[in-house]
């Protein structure tokens, strides 16, 4: 089968490697459908992480058809139409029962890996899979591609969200304008926040925040960042704070921008192996976050609010590629010529 491969910075290609079988009693085989680029595959493929020459890539986020589970499997049978969360949760243990699905503690393998490939192995799949209604044939390209955004970004900006406990009336400064930053605007919006300040210097970005319900754009950065969000909430600052990139700069952005007592919500994988936590000690600044509880939020609220038709996440994917082009969509990505690129396997 073709699986995507991390050759060495810059450069992703498809080689024929094995078909996966099933290895576990709770493994689910999937044959996926459509797949992506995720920012945090970029950090790699820019030469900013150490990652080992010709290695198995990144890719975590997928949509396809079930094609053989073990034999501890219920939930889901061959021909079942699924998202593949990142994430593998258990939804027994304490995390899992508290909503926090992303930091399961039944097991150490809880992420996705080399999922850009025509068939997946999805260890501990009982719970964590999330049955769509249906067939791929079901659905218009526009609705595949929302749907895939419900194994990570979506259920990532709404995680931002509910950890910064977004409310009806809120004031909410999202900080970056990538997948996850847009669909935490779509989050913000639907948790009730009246105003939502997206920091953004990219147009395409910028009108598609708007359309998510972005009420206000901020193009500067640092400094100049936080006057403007000041000068928008007359000096008071957001009651909630997403952070959605992950850098020093994104971090410190996001300090600043809440009010007394605000609640940071950190989505972005951290880059940085420091955070000075004086300002946030003296600012009563509450700081939540971490992987999203994909699975959760997928049965409780996204997927209804999809096929409902009640969010379009699926616009965060600009640029579309056939599987034996993914080279091209990480480029696309990283040329910023694409916010998200989708990848068509079958």
């Amino acid at each position: 089968m073709k699986s995507t491969m991390f050759m060495e910075p810059g450069k992703v290609a498809i080689e024929d490697i094995e078909k996966p079988q099933v290895q576990a009693p709770d493994d689910v085989i999937i044959h996926v459908v459509r797949t992506c680029v995720c920012g945090s595959d970029l950090w790699a493929y820019r030469g900013l992480e150490d990652k080992p020459h010709h290695s198995e890539n990144t890719g975590h986020e997928a949509i396809g058809i079930v094609e053989a589970v073990g034999s501890d499997i219920t939930t889901v049978v061959p021909g079942d139409f699924v998202i593949a969360p990142f994430t593998h949760g258990c939804g027994h243990c304490a995390a899992c029962r508290a909503g926090f699905d992303g930091d399961c503690q039944n097991h150490t393998d809880n992420f996705s890996n080399g999922v850009q490939a025509e068939y997946i192995r999805f260890q501990h799949g009982e719970w964590a899979l999330v049955k769509i209604p249906g067939q791929p044939s079901d659905y218009s390209e526009d609705m595949l591609a929302s749907l895939l955004t419900l194994a990570d970004v979506m259920a990532t900006g709404y995680h931002a969200a509910r950890v910064a406990n977004v409310k009806t009336g809120d004031t909410v400064v999202v900080v970056g304008d990538g997948a996850v930053g847009l669909c935490g605007v779509i989050a913000a919006q639907m948790r009730g926040a009246k105003r939502i300040i997206i920091m953004s210097r990219h147009e395409d970005r910028q009108k598609l925040a708007r359309e998510f319900g972005a009420t206000d754009v901020i193009a500067e950065r640092g400094d100049d960042a936080i006057a403007k969000v000041n000068a928008l909430t007359n000096g008071a600052g957001a009651d909630a704070v997403l952070e959605c990139v992950g850098t020093e700069l994104s971090n410190v952005t996001a300090m600043q921008a809440g009010r007394p007592g605000a609640i940071v919500g950190r989505v972005g994988l951290p880059h940085e192996p420091k955070m000075d936590m004086t300002a946030s000690f003296y600012n009563n600044t509450i700081i939540a976050g971490g992987p999203a509880s994909v699975t959760t939020y997928d049965k409780q609220v996204l997927l209804k609010a999809v096929l409902d038709g009640d969010i379009h996440p699926g616009k965060v994917f600009t640029k579309q590629f056939s599987l034996d082009d993914i080279d091209a969509g990480y480029q696309a990505m990283t040329n910023r010529e694409a916010i998200k690129s989708l990848i068509v396997v079958d």
